[in-house]
């Protein structure tokens, strides 16, 4: 039986949670950002992954998330992260119940994270929860476990539908992706997990579809950014030195993507963009610094004028 991978192809913003002044989720926001984002052009949404602070929501509040994205035609792509892994399960099959495109699977965190049979358990109990769901694993360091090709050909022996990887590593664990996973099978994509990584994940590793989180902020520099990479991954050289260029100039702000803060930093831009539903968060005494909003600040003011003469120089490309 074959299985869609085509929603894990394209541009997908990894949605952040949006709350209201008790900190509490703000469905609605969510729900209209979500539709924003497809409506300039993503693929689809990613919903919760470490963007929309799934440690932080109940499970109630996640499944309430899922099914109002989904009521706004929102393509969803649900993150399956939890501490115990039949509460991992429990959201995997809600997500398929609930109409859900995929599952992005996040590893067992905590509780016998490092164990390569607790894992493959793991893994297995979701994918079997959400039998024919497309899913994929998502690979992270910041997990405390890799998921190497011996365990994905197990696991995907079993569930077909398990369709493809997600890598947050760098560009060694992109590479490893490519080499000993993803190039194994043309039906296997691979997914850039990591906003750093995109000209590489495309250029030099088959990468299909790109998670992002600056793509909140800016979805059409971000959708650029993705389109001249599959230019360039074709082949056609004036892509590729444009991409490496945007890539560049894109550095510091994909570079929040990889911190512990991530959420914080891509929040407070938000807001600079003129959504104010992000200002808070579900901890009040989660904040950013004076100097890292000041940072964060300089670096939007400094891309965005980047870009409008880059652009308009290269005006077609």
């Amino acid at each position: 039986m074959a299985f869609d991978r085509h929603i894990f192809s394209g541009t997908i913003p990894a949605l952040m949670t949006p709350c209201r002044p008790d900190r509490t989720p703000d469905l609605d926001a969510l729900a209209r950002k979500g539709r924003e984002l497809v409506d300039a052009g993503m693929s689809a949404v990613v919903y919760c992954g470490s963007m929309g602070d799934w440690p932080l929501l109940t499970d109630e509040e996640r499944m309430a998330g899922v099914e109002r994205l989904l009521a706004a035609g929102v393509p969803v792509i649900v993150g399956t992260g939890a501490q115990n892994p039949k509460r991992a399960a429990a959201l995997a099959a809600h997500a398929k119940a609930a109409g859900a495109h995929g599952l992005m699977i996040i590893p067992r965190v905590l509780s016998r994270g490092s164990s390569a049979a607790a894992q493959e358990a793991h893994f297995g109990g979701i994918l079997e929860a959400a039998v024919d769901l497309p899913s994929v694993i998502y690979n992270s360091p910041y997990y405390g476990f890799e998921t190497r090709a011996d365990l994905f050909f197990r696991l995907r022996a079993h569930h077909p539908h398990l369709v493809g990887f997600k890598e947050f590593g760098g560009a060694a664990s992109l590479t490893y992706a490519a080499e000993h996973i993803t190039g194994q099978s043309p039906d296997i994509t691979l997914m850039v997990g990591v906003d750093t990584q995109v000209v590489h994940g495309y250029v030099n590793c088959g990468a299909r579809g790109a998670i992002t989180g600056i793509g909140n902020v800016l979805p059409r520099e971000v959708l650029h950014l993705v389109a001249l990479c599959e230019k360039a991954a074709a082949g056609d050289v004036r892509a590729r030195r444009r991409a490496e260029e945007l890539d560049a100039a894109l550095a510091i702000l994909s570079s929040f993507d990889e911190g512990t803060d991530l959420v914080l930093y891509y929040k407070h831009l938000m807001v600079l963009e003129g959504n104010p539903e992000y200002a808070l968060h579900f901890n009040a005494t989660d904040a950013l610094s004076a100097g890292q909003r000041h940072y964060a600040e300089t670096q939007l003011r400094l891309f965005k004028a980047w870009y409008a003469q880059w652009s308009e120089a290269g005006a077609g490309a």
